[in-house]
């Protein structure tokens, strides 16, 4: 006899995207490969319920048309960071740790083990979401779950030019 579970987690997805682009761009050797959220939150999800997804990123130069895409499809927010979203991130999983019974943090960085361990504390399910090649193994072991970001996750965006580092101004001695 089979028994149908019915699964109601809420369910919070805040992205460090500095880190994540970082490894993608890494592993795949070019800085116009991006993350297809459209396919990767539900297969994050599972059926489990949506409760916020926040992208976080240094500096304010961030793609006006990820924040429209993930507020449309996901009523996610994007919000920039002085510096790392390390701290911001980690003081928004405390703020969230009460309301939710699951966060997933895509990150492989290590300095979230204490964010990690902390939040399992409060009674709060973690999960890491990253590349694998570029993920810390401290982090996967403390985690309750990884999720590798898997190429079905990633895009190339077609008909950009490729960037090219800035060329370093010097002056020519005689």
């Amino acid at each position: 006899m089979s028994v149908d579970v019915n699964i109601n987690q809420s369910v919070a997805i805040l992205v460090d995207g500095n880190n994540i682009e970082r490894s993608l761009h890494t592993v795949t050797k070019s800085e116009n490969t991006m993350i297809n959220f459209d396919v990767l939150i539900p297969r994050l999800l599972d059926n489990r319920g949506l409760n916020r997804l926040i992208y976080f990123r240094e500096g304010k130069n961030i793609s006006s048309k990820l924040k429209e895409r993930l507020h449309f499809y996901f009523h996610g927010s994007v919000i920039p960071c002085h510096k790392s979203a390390d701290i911001p991130l980690t003081i928004k999983a405390t703020q969230l740790a009460s309301k939710v019974d699951t966060i997933i943090i895509l990150s492989g960085d290590s300095d979230y083990i204490e964010l990690v361990r902390h939040l399992k504390s409060e009674g709060v399910r973690v999960e890491i979401a990253a590349i694998e090649d570029t993920t810390s193994h401290l982090l996967v072991e403390e985690a309750d779950y990884f999720h590798p970001i898997i190429s079905e996750d990633v895009f190339e965006l077609t008909g950009q030019p490729k960037k090219q580092r800035p060329k370093t101004p010097y002056k020519k001695t005689r």
